[in-house]
């Protein structure tokens, strides 16, 4: 991740490139692009206003990825497009880094949480978002809306165990995300 931090904070570097064309389509969680595995996860996480800020504090500020135990590096403490961000998992040489960029944001009244693309060294191609929403009734709700595709031979080796862990992984941000609120 340091080469990665570097790489976007030196003007004599090339910025790593986005894996994939369809920037952006998560904004549309209706309308994912075809050709792709596709994710869409959703779990209530807390109710009211309060509850509503302090999910959405935890998604855009990473808390909410560093509590599930992986590494994640940022070069801001807040998700904002064009931030890098790099999460990894693992111990010493079979530790295995996923770097991304954040693609959009939301900051709104009843919506908050961001969307990022991968990068080129990432194991997979595609776009993830994570997003908190405060609806009429008061309920927060935590989606995770993704479509992606194997961009490397241990994720292409790993076949259908892949999404089934992209599952695991989105309904373990859920859990984490209603513990947050709760404390």
């Amino acid at each position: 991740m340091t080469r990665l931090l570097n790489s976007l904070s030196r003007p004599d570097r090339p910025r790593p490139a986005l894996s994939y064309r369809e920037v952006g389509a998560t904004r549309t969680p209706a309308a994912l692009p075809e050709g792709y595995h596709l994710l869409r996860y959703s779990t209530v996480v807390g109710h009211g206003r309060a509850a509503f800020e302090t999910a959405g504090a935890a998604v855009t500020t990473w808390r909410m990825h560093r509590a599930t135990g992986a590494r994640l590096l940022a070069d801001a403490e807040h998700a904002e497009p064009g931030v890098a961000v790099e999460i990894s998992a693992g111990i010493g040489r079979l530790r295995v880094g996923a770097p991304c960029s954040v693609i959009w944001t939301a900051y709104e009244e009843d919506r908050v949480g961001f969307a990022y693309g991968t990068l080129t060294g990432h194991p997979e191609c595609g776009e993830e978002s994570f997003m908190v929403h405060l609806e009429p009734d008061g309920t927060v709700r935590f989606a995770v809306t993704a479509f992606s595709r194997p961009a490397a031979w241990y994720t292409r080796l790993g076949g259908p165990v892949v999404p089934l862990l992209q599952r695991a992984y989105a309904r373990r941000l859920g859990q984490i995300l209603r513990r947050l609120v709760r404390s």
